[in-house]
């Protein structure tokens, strides 16, 4: 019986090393190795995990930009053009300076410009709401003013705004990481260009109705006039769907579109006031003389 016991153990033991041998050798045969650059890109990435380079977080983004071997198609939001710089240090690639983006809401509909014409009592969620009804104010284009979009912000760059019932993006936190675009169900954040002096135009309206309902909902809604297109010189302004849209990459802040809005639609960003035009009179220089009535 003794010796029954002593097989059983000698045996298993046997197999046990046989067993442990064979899988050290097997897992020597496919082991995989990791491309050392990996661990220094990721260490050279502010670490958000915000997603907004497209990757589920820093560490997938290092790995895909390692496997890639270039920056083509690779931006970090967050770090910006200082860390996609130390990024091509380490793949001994250049790197593309971009121009830094920011977060804009398009849609102006306060609580002045788009009184609450219903009292909402729910969930609170945008999201939600958003399959439910067009929305207090009545435009089911505008924002409802739940805040989907603070929530998904992970960097404290939006807050409610409790006087207008709308959202504010804070120039100095907001880092264009996309989580405000994906959060609102109707789409009314979009990843502009700071612009130089953080100056910026843009149509502060998603409205695709025509003039008369749009207005009806919200004083300061794009009616689709094509004012703004007409007075374009560099074809930055394009129409669709009784909506006017400003390409960023082709508007040059004239400003000429925003004077001629006849509904304030499109909004001009930390620009200087506009200098008041003078009044002309007979005794201004220049000015036509004045012509005297035949008797």
């Amino acid at each position: 019986m003794d010796n029954l016991i002593i097989y059983a153990v000698v045996s298993l033991s046997a197999i046990g090393v046989t067993a442990a041998v064979l899988l050290y050798f097997v897992a020597q045969k496919f082991k995989v190795i990791e491309d050392p650059r990996i661990d220094e890109v990721e260490a050279a990435l502010p670490n958000a995990n915000c997603g907004g380079c497209g990757y589920a977080g820093c560490r997938a983004f290092a790995e895909a930009v390692v496997k890639a071997g270039n920056l083509e198609g690779f931006f970090c939001p967050v770090g910006g053009n200082a860390v996609m710089n130390e990024v091509a240090k380490i793949l001994g690639v250049e790197a593309e300076e971009k121009e830094p983006l920011i977060a804009v809401l398009r849609c102006n509909g306060s609580n002045a410009h788009a009184p609450k014409k219903i009292s909402y009592d729910g969930p609170s969620s945008c999201a939600f709401t958003h399959n439910l009804y067009a929305g207090e104010s009545g435009c089911p284009y505008g924002c409802l003013g739940l805040g989907d979009c603070v929530a998904a912000c992970t960097f404290d760059a939006l807050y409610m705004d409790k006087e207008t019932g709308l959202p504010v993006v804070v120039e100095d936190k907001c880092v264009a990481c996309g989580a405000c675009v994906k959060a609102c169900p109707r789409g009314l954040f979009e990843l502009r260009p700071k612009g130089k002096k953080s100056r910026r135009i843009y149509v502060s309206c998603m409205n695709e109705e025509k003039g008369g309902p749009a207005r009806k909902n919200c004083a300061v809604a794009c009616i689709g006039c094509g004012k703004c297109e007409k007075v374009c010189a560099f074809g930055a302004i394009t129409m669709k769907n009784n909506l006017a849209y400003i390409d960023p990459y082709k508007c040059t802040l004239c400003r000429k579109c925003v004077a001629e809005c006849p509904t304030n639609a499109i909004l001009e960003i930390n620009f200087p006031p506009r200098k008041p035009k003078p009044e002309v009179t007979a005794e201004t220089p220049g000015a036509p003389a004045p012509v005297e009535a035949k008797s």
